[in-house]
């Protein structure tokens, strides 16, 4: 299986400039369980500028996301969040999380030196993804840094990860590797009967 490790800058993130042409990632849905993460950053769509200014809400700004390409591997990314999605973080860490059911969707741009314009090059369409908090040697796979990042200090914002692994229905996600060069893979396997 081909693993897919996205670094984006985070600084780009949350501080558009036109002149920097690097990766950029966001959360644009995060649901554990009950709780629904807030989209509360406001950040700049880089394939909309110019369009009403190409401003989005979403939950988090990605630094990373990792898969290992396999049906039934987990989704990582870290991103950071906001102060109330860090609340939200920790009441989730430090009570029973009944339910470890996750929503979610993201979308990391690349830029495309040809057309000279950024593009969807890793995300999830507009369906979000259906899966369960992953678990790493007994524990789930989810951790909040309750010490704000210092590399952008507005808004606050705070580091955030989890692990998430598919549940049991064929779901897609989507890559590009320039802005007219796209293809899918399988995420989750459809179990029959169930």
């Amino acid at each position: 299986m081909a693993i897919t490790s996205i670094n984006c800058d985070i600084i780009q993130g949350f501080n558009y400039q036109k002149d920097a042409q690097t990766l950029i990632g966001h959360i644009t849905k995060l649901q554990i369980g009950d709780t629904e993460y807030e989209p509360d950053l406001t950040v700049q769509d880089p394939t909309k500028i110019g369009n009403d200014d190409g401003k989005v809400a979403v939950v988090g700004v990605l630094s990373n996301i990792y898969w290992q390409g396999g049906h039934a591997e987990a989704v990582l990314f870290n991103c950071r969040v906001s102060t109330e999605n860090k609340k939200a973080s920790i009441l989730l860490q430090h009570t029973s999380l009944s339910k470890t059911d996750v929503v979610f969707s993201f979308v990391v741009y690349d830029y495309d030196p040809d057309k000279k314009e950024y593009y969807k090059s890793f995300h999830t369409t507009d369906t979000p993804l259906n899966g369960l908090v992953a678990k790493h040697g007994g524990q789930l796979d989810m951790n909040i840094d309750t010490n704000q990042a210092i590399d952008v200090v507005s808004p606050k914002n705070y580091d955030f990860s989890l692990g998430v692994m598919p549940k049991e229905e064929e779901q897609q996600i989507e890559y590009a590797v320039a802005q007219d060069a796209n293809f899918s893979k399988k995420w989750g396997v459809t179990v029959v009967g169930k």
